[in-house]
């Protein structure tokens, strides 16, 4: 049994989560439950092995061995039943960087890029600072679960548009998308000749009995427009490591994505990255599982606590990450106003839904990886700023 109660101080480790708070919000006075990283300690069996490397002490230039590929093998056969090929594997320093690169390598700026919004904001800076157009096909929400726009998303495609981002499952709102929704948006994408790049990264956090779907295992046809990116950082919490790993089945994408990677001398990446990828996939199993079911209990105070206070507050109910959505349109506050009640009366640091683009107006995302008495002290700070209304 793994010990997930464990309070870990983070202050004063360059943590961005915990000390940066002044420059995010204002105030030290908040708790940090906000950018999506865990304050779980990293398993022993993690630090074993980068302990280990570490003691070889020569850290030289070096590559990703046999073992690496084969880690990623298993755990994708393991976690997603998707049998993956070891030449469709290669490296990024994260799956953000690899949003940026991509777009690069394979669009021209002016081309059209679809999001589906609210939806993680390096999404769009990915597009908009490299001179694309950003299109948004925004999710649709009903009863309180979010559905794609297919209708919309017809609409808005064009001879200009050559690549859409997936965040599948979906930050924030939570969604794990099924096989079913997720092949009317491939057939859409290959009736048009438009590019997939599909963020999984919190693909190994499901919860309700959901089952996470790689779209490009779907289909050979859909595996041949897709490229999909993981990494360990969010199962983990290994961002600190700069490792991620992205699947090109089409051989032309991906030798035409190395080459790009290439060009900046990127592609060697991390050694204790590697290492850290490699024990994570092959002994995180029930490390993982009993974080699932902690994160699920923490999700469940929220929960309770929502159905409490309904006339204030709902609860996106989340298929998958460890990240909540919280609805606080019933309070009738617009966004500063918001803001300002969630830092200055909750003293809670949350991350505003606004930065998640249209449709994220009066929402909140809550972080819950962390140490359930975090979760109880927070709800504690929020139903007393609800009795200040």
């Amino acid at each position: 049994m793994y010990d997930f109660d464990e309070i870990i101080d983070r202050k004063n480790t360059d943590s961005i989560k915990h000390d940066r708070l002044k420059a995010i919000f204002g105030t030290e006075d908040v708790i940090p439950m906000w950018v999506a990283d865990m304050d779980f300690k990293t398993p022993d069996f993690i630090m074993k092995q980068v302990r280990e490397r570490a003691d070889h002490e020569v850290l030289g230039y070096s590559f990703r061995g046999e073992s690496f590929y084969q880690s990623v093998i298993s755990w994708l056969k393991k976690r997603h039943q998707w049998e993956v090929k070891k030449d469709w594997i290669t490296f990024s320093p994260g799956v953000v960087p690899a949003l940026t690169m991509l777009v690069n390598a394979f669009t021209q700026p002016g081309d059209k890029i679809i999001v589906q919004s609210p939806v993680y904001f390096p999404f769009y800076t990915s597009i908009l600072n490299t001179g694309r157009q950003l299109i948004n096909n925004e999710l649709k929400l009903k009863n309180e679960k979010y559905y794609m726009d297919f209708d919309d998303l017809k609409k808005q495609i064009d001879s200009r548009t050559k690549m859409v981002l997936l965040c599948s499952p979906h930050n924030p709102v939570g969604r794990v998308w099924t096989k079913d929704e997720l092949l009317q948006l491939g057939q859409i994408c290959l009736q048009n000749e438009v590019l997939i790049v599909a963020d999984e990264i919190h693909s190994d956090i499901i919860f309700n009995a959901c089952k996470h779907t790689p779209i490009a295992a779907i289909s050979e046809e859909l595996a041949n427009i897709t490229i999909s990116t993981y990494a360990p950082s969010k199962t983990f919490n290994l961002a600190g490591m700069s490792t991620s790993v992205l699947v090109i089945p089409n051989k032309k994408l991906k030798i035409k994505y190395e080459n790009y990677i290439g060009d900046f001398h990127l592609h060697m990446g991390n050694i204790f990255g590697s290492v850290a990828l490699e024990a994570a996939y092959n002994q995180g199993d029930l490390w993982l599982q009993e974080m699932i079911a902690y994160i699920e209990e923490n999700t469940g105070l929220v929960r309770e606590f929502a159905v409490k206070h309904k006339d204030k507050l709902a609860l996106i109910e989340p298929e998958a990450t460890y990240l909540l959505w919280l609805d606080f349109r019933k309070l009738k506050l617009d966004d500063d106003e918001l803001k300002t009640f969630i830092i200055n009366k909750a003293k809670l640091g949350l991350n505003p839904g606004i930065m998640f683009g249209s449709g994220g107006e009066g929402f909140q995302r809550m972080n819950v990886a962390c140490p359930r008495s975090v979760i109880k002290q927070a709800l504690q700070q929020l139903e007393s700023a609800f009795r200040q209304i």
